[in-house]
């Protein structure tokens, strides 16, 4: 029995666009190389030599498919080049707060060189949370980034020990990782804080409060460590009153620092373990009618327009970014060699709060 030829079915409009009410046209159907070849009235090949800058068609060719594909909308996909390649061009990067102002130049840094490296940058936010960390990083492998600058919020990553032996580039940023050998990028938090402290004792203070994060994080133990070795190379006994670590939230490094300078004997200096700590004790001090002088940790944004200006040991963000992911490529363009502990040098800035004498 001959079989009846049946004419297909057209979703497009008459002049080759999509039919707006096929269910294909609608959102997450985008047109694809056989959509292109269709409307140009060319051969698959042909189209896939002009999407990646093949040799072999004629410009008039060229032409009529590169108004298909604007026409179109057609974007190319580059999961089979994926595949054949085994790189994806993407880079994964795990921040703790991306409202931080710390965070912002870091990030940057790490985008320019991604970018000049022809890779996409991907980041996310952490917030803090050691779970929330596993989660976006092991999801970002999922989705075959080539690597990873990771801002730790957990204390142990072996969980990336799989996805590091199976070739994701990790670079840890800010803080070490936890229980794994991995390259890492750091500023001198330890440094900078004894610098920091040891230049209020050199103006006179005896009587320092320091005010920092969380315990359990790197950055904020080696900023308290700083502290105490300043205070015992000048021969302080630290009152555990002048000593305060806990979440960065305002209420609580308010009443911190409130408590500190309250009684027969308050701080006469307090020492910020960093820039959302500073902050706040600068609104706390604005309320005081005696001078307290203070010396932050990370710059902060108009601090040399307030009076007096904000004394404080700056990091340098861009370039612990920029460091972090320029150890990336390397190790993505096959460099070898053992886990290295990168550390950057710190700078105190002085404008005026940390060279104030003590009240009393």
């Amino acid at each position: 029995m001959a079989e009846t030829a049946r004419t297909p079915v057209s979703h497009r409009r008459p002049d080759g666009g999509p039919d707006p009410a096929d269910p294909r046209s609608r959102y997450g159907n985008r047109p694809t190389m056989k959509d292109v070849a269709a409307r140009a009235g060319v051969g698959l090949k042909t189209v896939s030599r002009v999407v990646n800058g093949e040799p072999g068609v004629t410009p008039d060719t060229e032409r009529r498919v590169q108004e298909a594909i604007d026409a179109l909308g057609f974007r190319r996909n580059d999961s089979a080049r994926v595949l054949r390649k085994g790189r994806t061009a993407s880079i994964g990067l795990v921040l703790e707060d991306l409202a931080d102002p710390f965070y912002g130049p870091l990030s940057r840094a790490v985008e320019e060189v991604a970018r000049a490296h022809g890779a996409l940058l991907i980041n996310g936010s952490s917030a803090e949370d050691p779970d929330r960390e596993q989660e976006l990083v092991l999801a970002l492998c999922a989705r075959r980034v080539d690597g990873l600058v990771v801002i730790p919020a957990g204390d142990d990553h072996r969980y990336l020990e799989p996805e590091i032996a199976a070739g994701v580039a990790t670079v840890f940023v800010d803080r070490p990782p936890g229980r794994i050998d991995a390259d890492v990028v750091l500023s001198d938090s330890f440094g900078g804080a004894r610098d920091g402290v040891a230049h209020l004792i050199a103006h006179g203070h005896r009587r320092i409060g320091f005010i920092g994060d969380q315990p359990r994080i790197h950055t904020a133990i080696e900023r308290l460590r700083g502290y105490r070795t300043a205070m015992a190379e000048a021969g302080i006994e630290v009152d555990e009153s002048w000593v305060s670590l806990g979440l960065t939230h305002p209420e609580r490094v308010a009443r911190a620092a409130e408590t500190m300078l309250a009684g027969p004997a308050p701080v006469t200096a307090i020492f910020a373990g960093n820039n959302r700590v500073t902050v706040t004790v600068v609104r706390v001090l604005a309320g005081l009618t005696r001078p307290v002088a203070l010396v932050g940790f990370d710059d902060i944004e108009l601090a040399d327009l307030l009076r007096p200006g904000v004394t404080v040991v700056a990091q340098d963000a861009a370039q612990l970014g920029r460091t972090a992911a320029e150890r990336l490529f390397r190790q993505l363009d096959g460099a070898s060699g053992p886990p290295e502990r990168v550390e950057l040098p710190t700078r105190l800035i002085t404008r005026g709060s940390g060279e104030l004498a003590p009240a009393d």
